[in-house]
């Protein structure tokens, strides 16, 4: 039981990060980072908010994942809500300042990167599912054998591209995000010793089979007993 408490401080503690890194970023007042691009880009599109939006891509992320069988854990779902939860929370707080300078927003973003690096390395470590877009991640640098950096940099190019044919907003933070997040995380993990390919993630239909087992033994036993 201690050792789950732990594990759920601990993914907690990333997604706080992670949340900050988010509300840094966009305090910075940059622009957007490639995905928020996304966000707005379909929100504009449909006419839905950029919060359904996320929702929507996230959704779309994990089909994805599920057809090259990415594994979809607890901190998957959390994922998907807490990290929103956290950042309306952060964001009403206003314990981060908003930049009133360009050298100030600018370090604040390079603060957001490593702060998001940290993060991702707090959460997934727990191996109890990636969030969407870091699953996604995973799964190709393990199918593919290459870097985090070249694949974080894919993705978030992608969503960039997407978001800006669909009408969304780019900035400098934005080109900083796509060409830094890579390397930022790359250099978290190789600072940890943290290898993403060595994760055993644990799923949700692997958890209930675990109970299902456990659950037979029980009664089982209880048969034996009579």
């Amino acid at each position: 039981m201690k050792a789950v408490a732990v594990k759920l401080g601990r993914l907690f503690l990333g997604f706080l990060l992670c949340s900050g890194a988010t509300v840094m970023a966009l305090n910075s007042r940059l622009g957007l980072g490639p995905w928020d691009v996304l966000h707005e880009g379909l929100s504009k599109t449909i006419g839905i908010t950029i919060g359904q939006a996320s929702i929507m891509v996230s959704v779309l992320i994990i089909i994805i994942s599920l057809c090259i069988k990415v594994q979809i854990g607890i901190g998957t779902v959390l994922n998907i809500f807490a990290v929103g939860v956290l950042i309306d929370g952060i964001n009403a707080t206003k314990l981060i300042p908003v930049s009133t300078n360009v050298i100030m927003g600018v370090i604040m973003m390079v603060a957001s990167l490593l702060m998001m690096g940290v993060g991702c390395y707090l959460y997934i470590g727990c191996e109890m599912g990636c969030g969407p877009r870091d699953g996604l991640m995973i799964a190709i640098v393990n199918k593919t054998g290459k870097s985090i950096r070249l694949i974080r940099f894919c993705i978030e190019c992608t969503a960039l591209i997407l978001g800006w044919y669909l009408g969304g907003k780019a900035g400098i933070a934005t080109g900083v995000t796509v060409f830094g997040m890579g390397y930022f995380m790359q250099a978290v993990f190789d600072f940890f010793h943290f290898d993403v390919s060595k994760l055993n993630h644990r799923s949700i239909a692997s958890y209930f089979k675990k109970k299902g087992r456990e659950l037979d033994e029980d009664s089982s036993n209880i048969r034996s007993a009579y």
